[in-house]
């Protein structure tokens, strides 16, 4: 059954990786929902440095970002890319949060999911993706986000159908799996797709779920 089989790729890949510790500033709702945008389309190198230059220039509030100078913010994410777009998201979600939201995303903690999501995709510049971290991460609400990651290595896994859309694939995702499993599920299926299920130059010969994957070396 695809189940079992999901369930001991799971289980195989929690004995080769480590589950990523959850850090204190990775559950803050804000700060989360930032990284988010500061990650599209960029490398965790990059990212990582992004956020860390936004946070030495600012504090990572609702108020400050909303305030801030635009051509600040884009020298401090520069390294980012697209940091000329990002900036403008980041300082007009900071607006709307700050005016519509009073200044907090609180509401995560208390909301249903199904609310909370849509309240959040309301908020110009969150997709579904950003919505579902900061759900996933910060509240740890019964979401799986779907990043480029997930989405390649599900579909090669045929835990997802090929031509799932995000929704589809998340949706495919959780229906295989536990709730309290879907954030050790999402970071090592990236974890996966970093290291061996590779957009290109794919490795399966020492990939440690070859022997559980269809797809087997199909895409070497």
């Amino acid at each position: 059954m695809k189940r079992d089989r999901a369930e001991k790729i799971l289980r195989t890949l929690e004995n080769i990786f480590s589950v990523p510790q959850i850090t204190d500033r990775a559950r803050d709702p804000f700060k989360a929902l930032i990284r988010t945008v500061l990650s599209q389309n960029t490398a965790d190198i990059s990212t990582m440095r992004a956020f860390e230059n936004l946070s030495k220039k600012f504090t990572l509030t609702p108020e400050a970002l909303a305030e801030a100078d635009l051509k600040e913010i884009e020298r401090a994410i520069m390294v980012a890319g697209l940091y000329r777009n990002k900036s403008k998201v980041i300082k007009n979600l900071s607006r709307i949060i700050l005016e519509e939201y009073e200044g907090s995303l609180d509401f995560i903690y208390s909301l249903p999911f199904e609310e909370a999501r849509k309240k959040l995709l309301r908020i110009p510049g969150v997709g579904l993706k950003t919505a579902d971290v900061v759900l996933l991460f910060c509240a740890r609400k019964p979401t799986l986000p779907i990043d480029t990651h997930v989405n390649r290595v599900s579909k090669r896994l045929g835990l997802a159908p090929p031509d799932a859309d995000y929704e589809e694939v998340r949706l495919a995702l959780q229906a295989l799996y536990l709730p309290e499993d879907y954030l050790s599920v999402h970071l090592l299926l990236i974890s996966l797709g970093r290291k061996y299920c590779r957009s290109r130059k794919t490795s399966c010969g020492p990939c440690p779920v070859s022997a559980l994957c269809p797809s087997k070396c199909k895409a070497c």
